[in-house]
């Protein structure tokens, strides 16, 4: 598992205080709690893991003003990749496991649709403009493009190790017509605040990558 720690305390045990605040009380939540944390800790995952989440979930709280159902934007944070096999449907088993999960808690029906909703976004991050929710967790998924150069190096490395069953030559041809994709947008990020925290070291990091690549 991709745990790391923060200071003394794991990231792990950090998901599970966020999860215990977000969904209180019940067996069933602390049932479903972990076992999202089993599958976000699968050792296939080397950037789709535990670690992700936690970066995604501090940047919602980054932009949290912004979202007219906060609460819907974190749990589409915790099951945006709970599916996760590098596969085109791996969003849509995202959604089906938080409509067929949290229908199980009781929770109302139009907050789980908007959850469902919230995750199929993730697989092209291409949200209404008034679609606040969406805006804030398209930009908390997208903004380790705008961490640091290290963060970034070993959020690629982590890409790279989770498409290590495809050549060299082709992940390399593949990443980089994703790189001009991303690059090609007018904007990456669609908060306010996502543009002004992320989108410059964003575009800096990928066209450096894009650099890399196509000389390389």
């Amino acid at each position: 598992m991709h745990c790391g720690k923060i200071g003394v305390v794991t990231v792990t045990d950090e998901l599970r205080r966020r999860w215990s605040a977000l969904l209180p009380g019940s067996a069933g939540s602390h049932v479903l709690g972990e076992g999202l944390l089993e599958r976000w800790g699968e050792p296939h995952r080397h950037h789709h893991d535990q670690r992700h989440l936690l970066e995604v979930l501090e940047a919602v709280d980054v932009l949290v003003e912004v979202a007219d159902n906060p609460l819907a934007v974190r749990l589409g944070a915790w099951f945006h990749d709970a599916v996760y096999a590098g596969r085109p449907d791996d969003e849509e088993l995202s959604a089906t496991l938080a409509l067929e999960t949290l229908s199980g808690l009781g929770l109302d029906a139009s907050l789980i649709a908007t959850v469902a909703s919230l995750v199929r976004m993730t697989r092209d991050h291409d949200p209404a403009a008034d679609d606040h929710n969406g805006c804030v967790l398209s930009d908390a998924d997208l903004a380790v493009l705008g961490a640091s150069p290290q963060r970034y190096r070993s959020y690629v490395a982590g890409v790279h190790k989770e498409y290590a069953h495809v050549s060299d030559q082709a992940f390399g041809a593949g990443r980089a017509e994703v790189l001009r994709t991303l690059l090609a947008q007018p904007q990456l990020f669609r908060t306010a605040d996502g543009r002004a925290r992320w989108e410059a070291p964003a575009r800096q990091s990928l066209h450096a990558e894009l650099t890399s690549l196509t000389d390389s």
